[in-house]
């Protein structure tokens, strides 16, 4: 589920884009940090997979012990494109160049070619990979430094959980302030229709890690004919502007879900956000759901994963008609509703080569 592409546009040209009078200014448009690059389930059907990823063209591949390498997909020997759509392709877990056929491993090391030993010179770009619960995330340093700080170590447990659900929605924006909406409770009712919404505790900073928690209601129709209100709890974990975890506790029904937003910068105009949803087996609803009751549990709990997924989309379209066409604001006139709006922005001036737009970090 993706919107239509609007163009590719350069990281110059996104920065004129988004530059404004009246002291607006723009954002850097890749922060430091790790950015979802692919899913196992994807790399099973299609090995491998080549897309544009913070202004590189990039390929992503699984050797045959299931090792993970995302590169850029250019041979080192004479320029050519290792994509797919190119003739790039895996070979016994080699990454193997259409033009003269030098093969790479997952650390980038050119391992073979076809006319004799490889030159020790031919090595690519590849980037540090991190996998969490079957999600795979690269590294993104500013001037190619190496990791500053870590993913979750331990992956969220998989026994008794559903499948996941995923979707990716395109459009103009930046993963700052689409991360922003995780401390942003104001819009939530203003934008969404949330009712009750407060926040739970204190928002909590750590370095790169960043806790928030807030409840809320929520009517939402179920089935197509039978209202629930929600009364939710929801945890957002986040550590940096590209991965967002959300564990989240509905109380009506007694569902535990959790939910994945992975905002990714593609070429300093677009970016990604991708939706990975999860729900923990629905055996003994505490509420009666229309048309799902007397399902199996395990097709219960995949039709309202699909069911919490769509609605998210739904929020995420909304969001997005406002992403697409708004101006960063580095000193925002913030009111008192406005919650950790601060606190958030002072946290995310450590992505950045100097500050959010590039050059001194400033007050906000």
């Amino acid at each position: 589920m993706e919107l239509p592409r609007q163009g590719r546009g350069s990281a110059r040209d996104a920065t004129a884009d988004r530059r404004a009078g009246d002291g607006d200014g723009p954002l850097y448009p890749f922060p430091e940090g790790w950015y979802f690059v692919a899913d196992r389930r994807s790399l099973a059907k299609q090995n491998p997979i080549q897309r544009q990823w913070l202004g590189e063209d990039i390929v992503v591949w699984r050797d045959d012990g299931g090792a993970v390498c995302a590169a850029r997909a250019v041979c080192p020997h004479l320029g050519a494109s290792l994509g797919p759509a190119a003739g790039g392709r895996v070979r016994d877990g080699r990454l193997v160049c259409p033009f003269h056929g030098f093969a790479y491993d997952v650390r980038g090391a050119c391992v073979a070619t076809p006319v004799g030993p490889p030159p020790p010179s031919a090595k690519l770009k590849v980037f540090e990979t991190r996998e969490i619960a079957g999600l795979v995330f690269a590294w993104w340093g500013i001037d190619g430094r190496p990791p500053q700080w870590r993913l979750p170590e331990d992956s969220p447990e998989e026994y008794g959980w559903g499948g996941k659900e995923i979707r990716t929605i395109r459009f103009p924006g930046h993963p700052q302030e689409t991360t922003e909406n995780s401390v942003d409770l104001a819009h939530l009712r203003y934008v969404h229709g949330y009712d009750a919404v407060k926040p739970v505790g204190e928002t909590t900073v750590e370095g790169a890690y960043l806790l928030t928690r807030f409840d809320f209601r929520r009517r939402r129709r179920i089935a197509g004919f039978t209202d629930l209100i929600y009364d939710v709890s929801a945890t957002t974990h986040i550590h940096g502007l590209g991965y967002s975890f959300v564990e989240v506790v509905e109380r009506t029904i007694g569902m535990r879900s959790r939910l994945w937003v992975l905002a990714t910068p593609v070429d300093g105009r677009l970016i990604d956000i991708v939706l990975v949803s999860q729900l923990r087996a629905l055996r003994k609803p505490r509420r009666p759901i229309s048309g799902l009751g007397f399902l199996p549990v395990k097709l219960r709990t995949r039709l309202m994963n699909r069911i919490l997924l769509s609605s998210q989309v739904r929020d995420v379209r909304q969001d997005v008609t406002i992403w697409a066409n708004k101006r960063y604001r580095p000193r925002p006139s913030l009111s008192r509703s406005d919650g950790e709006i601060g606190l958030y922005r002072r946290y995310c001036r450590q992505f950045y080569p100097c500050g959010p737009g590039g050059g001194t970090r400033g007050e906000d």
